[in-house]
């Protein structure tokens, strides 16, 4: 150990005679004031201080701490251990709401109580490929037609540009769904669940089904044994009129439901705080990817409901990107089983995705 006191040879670890250290002992009491010292003063007092006979062993022997003081005194004082860089981010100053878990449960499955039917018109922008693909396609925004009704029933109908015939036409019953491709003369059909991405035929990989979740959001089930809801505060990054980015406080609603004997995550639904609306929902698939990534924007009234005109629904691991500008919405107006019926035209190539792979497509009315 070494010992801190003056006297029998020893200074603060160093062998010297009684007396040599009077010096250095006045010098540590002035390192307090070191940080007072400027750069170009240091020096000269620092000489000064020691140069009194055998203390000059002690300057040497402790020359190491000292000129470590030195740099540091010399860094505080220019101001080179730090700098000072402007902040990219900033938090918006919009008012905010508040809402409890409760509320926002509330909220969303009134939401979901209300809508039994819509129809609207759209303008459809759809994007394809990305990393899997290698690369991205853009098609030109075409016009659309949505039918959805209670329980799972949707209807969606894409035209061509300019001469308005169809682009696709695809139906759901919840369970099964039909994607009448015309450009390509392809009837695909299948089970909802069934997962076959295709990069050749983009379209193909399209459910009606994953649509008709992400436009109309589902209710949260009361019932804990079936659905469990948690509530945490978040922040959604946005941009401002010059495209800097924004930080705004949400609400995040993270839905863990029940399958068989354990518990799986299911949804995340992402409210803003400036009307407590959803934002964004995310839907897992079993492996607890991201299956739907749906944004929501711009709500408006439409027929007494507070709904979005404008719908990003991304599918990432199909890796395709649908966005819907509604155009004009009908709310809750009878729509009729026939609006939801899709037959096999005459001619097409037909594709059975829930069949073997070797018997996935025939000629319409061939036995297989």
């Amino acid at each position: 150990m070494t010992s801190n006191r003056v006297s029998g040879g020893i200074c603060w670890g160093l062998p010297l005679r009684r007396g040599d250290c009077g010096s250095l002992v006045e010098g540590v009491g002035t390192l307090g004031k070191l940080s007072q010292l400027t750069a170009a003063t240091f020096p000269a007092r620092y000489t000064q201080m020691f140069e009194r006979g055998r203390s000059k062993y002690c300057m040497r022997r402790a020359s190491p701490i000292w000129a470590a003081a030195l740099v540091l005194a010399m860094l505080c004082t220019s101001g080179c251990l730090f700098r000072t860089r402007p902040v990219e981010e900033q938090y918006s100053k919009a008012p905010l709401k508040e809402s409890s878990q409760q509320g926002l449960i509330d909220g969303i499955n009134q939401q979901a109580e209300t809508i039994r039917t819509l129809k609207a018109t759209v303008d459809i922008d759809t994007s394809l490929g990305g990393v899997k693909k290698g690369h991205y396609t853009d098609y030109k925004e075409i016009r659309g037609y949505v039918l959805a009704r209670k329980p799972a029933s949707l209807h969606m109908i894409g035209l061509m540009p300019i001469v308005r015939t169809t682009a696709f036409d695809m139906v759901s019953d919840g369970t099964w769904f039909k994607v009448w491709i015309p450009p390509k003369n392809r009837f695909v059909l299948g089970l909802n669940q069934v997962a076959t991405p295709n990069t050749d035929q983009a379209l193909e990989n399209i459910r009606p089904q994953n649509i008709y979740e992400a436009l109309l959001i589902p209710a949260i089930n009361p019932d804990p044994g079936v659905e469990i809801a948690v509530m945490e505060n978040g922040y959604e990054i946005l941009h401002d009129a010059k495209g800097h980015r924004v930080l705004q406080d949400d609400y995040e609603l993270t839905i863990i439901h029940r399958y068989g004997a354990g518990w799986r995550l299911s949804r995340k639904i992402i409210f803003g705080r400036t009307d407590l609306k959803p934002h964004r929902q995310y839907v897992y698939n079993e492996d607890l990817k991201v299956g739907t990534d749906a944004r929501y924007a711009e709500y408006k009234d439409y027929e007494g409901v507070s709904f979005p005109s404008r719908i990003e629904i991304v599918r990432p691991q199909e890796e395709y990107d649908i966005t819907l500008n509604l155009l004009k919405v009908e709310m809750n107006h009878p729509l009729s089983d026939d609006q939801f019926v899709l037959e096999q035209p005459a001619g097409a190539e037909v594709v059975h995705l829930d069949r073997p792979q070797s018997s996935q497509a025939a000629p319409l009315g061939q036995k297989q």
